[in-house]
């Protein structure tokens, strides 16, 4: 049995693992005859305990895989967004920092009374409401939540499964921060770790590699694209090369901690190719999804045409 297996048949599945999997295979088989995107957003927790009081952190917002999601729909796509629970999400991101009651008027306060948006937030919310509706109407976003990094696993499998059929028209945006470690099921306490025993001793186990059955097995023929990120600008291309030639997958998209709302850097087979927001864009509050999805597209296009 391969690391990759042994890690499945040792870790449970999500309890709504056949309600979700049958989502995405409703979702993919809906749309076979489009192009599909799975983009994968926010952390991962490794609990500590089965009945988990406490849990190890791969802390990611989700601002990339959340922001493209809303240019890969724009570009024509139907998305499949893998997301840790309560990280970002498309279009409602965009008030993530706000206290909707501050948004909210009381209008008549009597037995008829009624809630109105305040006249001078119309115009922020009204066009992204507009386009929210228009995606849920087309049916083109199929939104998938995780906590754990044992459910976000069994649901990437699940997603490749489904995807599978779908061939090159099935594109692969892995942006999830998933954690490099975890503790196996068998070595885990059932119950909260007491304080009382002093400090715990947690042998930490490293996650399997599941880009390297993702590319041959799962999704052999999709368009896949995985992320790298450093804090060592030295060592970002030279890491981004090795992961593609190591897993033969299509695209590694590399980034630099403090500068990853402002530059990356795409690593193909045949390029190396940067894409920086200009000053003037900065000021505009251009997102550096735009032009990273926008990018990505010409090269799924020709991939297909290939």
């Amino acid at each position: 049995m391969s690391i990759c297996e042994d890690f499945f048949s040792s870790n449970p599945q999500p309890t709504n693992y056949d309600i979700l999997s049958n989502k995405i295979k409703d979702f993919c088989q809906l749309h076979k005859h489009d192009k599909v995107v799975l983009i994968t957003s926010g952390g991962t927790a490794v609990p500590l305990e089965r009945h988990t009081v406490r849990s190890l952190e791969n802390f990611s917002q989700g601002t990339r895989g959340s922001s493209s999601a809303e240019y890969f729909l724009k570009s024509g796509y139907a998305v499949i967004f893998l997301y840790r629970l309560k990280s970002l999400e498309p279009f409602t991101r965009h008030f993530s920092d706000i206290n909707i009651f501050d948004w909210l008027v009381v209008d008549n306060e009597n037995e008829s009374s009624q809630i109105k948006v305040g006249s001078q937030y119309v115009s922020t919310l009204l066009p992204i409401l507009k386009k929210y509706k228009e995606v849920m109407n087309s049916g083109k976003l199929l939104s998938i939540p995780y906590i754990s990094l044992s459910d976000y696993l069994w649901l990437l499998r699940a997603a490749c499964n489904a995807l599978s059929s779908l061939n090159g028209k099935a594109l692969l945006y892995l942006a999830a921060a998933v954690s490099d470690f975890y503790i196996p099921l068998d070595k885990m306490p059932t119950h909260k770790i007491q304080s009382d025993n002093g400090a715990p001793n947690i042998s930490l186990h490293l996650v399997p590699k599941i880009l390297e059955p993702l590319v041959h097995s799962w999704v052999p023929n999709a368009y896949v694209v995985s992320f790298k990120l450093e804090t060592n600008t030295s060592l970002l291309h030279s890491k981004a090369r090795r992961a593609l030639e190591k897993y033969h997958h299509k695209m590694v998209i590399g980034n630099i901690l403090q500068t990853r709302k402002y530059q990356v850097i795409i690593v193909t087979e045949n390029e190396d190719y940067d894409i920086v927001l200009s000053e003037e864009e900065k000021v505009q509050n251009v997102e550096i999804e735009s032009k990273i999805v926008e990018y990505l597209c010409k090269k799924h296009d020709l991939f297909l045409n290939s």
